[in-house]
């Protein structure tokens, strides 16, 4: 599997979240099984991260002015997201370019909306990859299949503020609220087919280890129904030849010394889940 990492992409940042350090622990669990090829990308500018933000916001994380998703102030940690966001970026344009699936090892995007942020999101690369695949030649639509456990809040404010609802057709478990397994996965079945019918050209799959049910911070699923989700999700994608660009979103399961051996192992059956189904190399 094409992933498109960089060592920049990870900053501790001493907040419970271990997003900030994530890229780096799940790309090291994914090389030690063989899992991928790393490829490299080129960071996102100003300009790109004013593509889902205003121009004050973005210049303000960058000189420490405002206080990044991760409730502090650390120029590093600000700096990573440029990575984050051009990872995923670069993800979403290889998919759809080449017919394919591809992954950014990144999280932290979704509650990040046109001027603020909130809950370990900085900048929404969801919203910027869904624009720069928006210029290319023939792509009229993209989809945001978010299964993080949480709100994808700030992707839909933006969507809403800049007018995108008829280009970004965006689905988020989080803004539901959904009681059982049955429900889950009857939602799951719903948007993929929405999502169908809009004739989107890629789908940018938020595979949130949150929604495991012994998340702190989440959740419904137990382990082989996290993977039949995946398993889903890619099967169906398969199926209908849409391109996927896939990243990690939550996930905050950790271990007595600090470790996320948990979280690593759902990541590692989705990547598993997503080469089970590469329908193009």
């Amino acid at each position: 599997m094409k992933t498109f990492f960089d060592h920049r992409m990870s900053a501790p940042s001493g907040s419970f979240s271990p997003s900030g350090e994530k890229p780096s622990s799940v790309v090291a669990d994914w090389l030690a099984h063989q899992l991928i090829e790393v490829v490299g990308f080129e960071p996102a500018s100003n300009v790109d991260l004013e593509l889902a933000h205003c121009a004050d916001y973005v210049r303000d994380i960058f000189a420490g002015n405002i206080a990044n998703g991760h409730h502090n102030y650390d120029l590093a940690v600000a700096e990573s997201t440029r990575w984050t966001v051009g990872s995923m970026v670069a993800a979403a344009i290889h998919a759809v370019t080449n017919g394919t699936t591809t992954c950014s090892p990144s999280s932290g995007f979704h509650h990040a909306s046109y001027d603020s942020n909130h809950g370990y999101c900085t900048f929404n690369g969801l919203i910027v990859a869904a624009r720069k695949v928006l210029d290319l030649p023939g792509v009229e639509s993209v989809g945001i299949l978010d299964c993080d456990w949480h709100a994808g809040d700030g992707s839909e404010q933006i969507i809403e503020r800049l007018g995108l609802s008829q280009q970004i057709h965006h689905y988020s478990s989080g803004m539901l609220w959904i009681k059982s397994v049955s429900d889950y996965f009857d939602w799951l079945e719903d948007s993929i087919q929405n999502l169908l019918d809009h004739d989107v050209s890629v789908i940018l799959y938020q595979a949130g280890a949150d929604a495991h049910r012994d998340d702190p911070l989440g959740g419904l699923l137990n382990d082989s129904e996290l993977l039949e989700r995946d398993q889903f999700v890619f099967t169906q994608m398969r199926k209908y030849q849409i391109p996927v660009a896939w990243n990690l979103a939550g996930g905050y399961q950790r271990e007595a010394d600090g470790s996320i051996e948990k979280v690593l192992s759902i990541h590692r059956n989705t990547m598993k889940a997503s080469l089970q189904n590469l329908f193009f190399d």
